[in-house]
């Protein structure tokens, strides 16, 4: 063999395994990839299934209830436009409160409650997760001119 051809099948070679390694990377990165989705976003059936995603929003008022083993815990996120029940097995953040901002990572179950595995609360008294404010944000926008548009015609204005 020519040393122009050992040169040439060398750098064949190392693109390949450059092209492998790039490859698997990618490939690594993308299944550790989770999104953010609102509650209007998963009723409407935009968030994956059987994969891990994160949803966010307030913590509905009253919606909290404890099961008697004393680690799993049930609630609602709402976006104020839908709502999703929760379910997470674990200690709850010492800020996890009704009424209050929450990001929740895990995977919807088949019955239609978001399974979480893993539970964040906001740090601090105006805080709340961009994703989450902007879900909630949008959320009163479409619920405000949908009432809007109910209202009648000749009705005073």
């Amino acid at each position: 063999m020519k040393p122009r051809h050992k040169r040439l099948a060398l750098i064949a070679g190392g693109l390949a395994a450059l092209g492998i390694a790039a490859a698997l990377i990618l490939n690594a990165f993308n299944s550790n990839l989770v999104f953010f989705y609102s509650p209007t976003q998963v009723a409407a059936h935009e968030a994956p299934q059987g994969r891990s995603f994160r949803i966010g929003g307030m913590v509905e008022t009253g919606s909290v209830k404890r099961e008697a083993d004393g680690v799993t815990v049930g609630f609602v996120v709402t976006d104020t436009a839908k709502s999703m029940p929760v379910r997470y097995k674990g200690i709850l953040p010492d800020l996890f409160k009704e009424g209050k901002g929450v990001v929740a990572q895990g995977s919807l179950g088949a019955d239609g409650v978001f399974v979480a595995s893993e539970v964040l609360a906001k740090h601090d008294e105006n805080y709340m997760p961009p994703e989450a404010a902007s879900a909630v944000e949008k959320a009163e926008k479409a619920r405000q001119s949908s009432q809007n548009s109910l209202v009648e015609p000749g009705a005073a204005k």
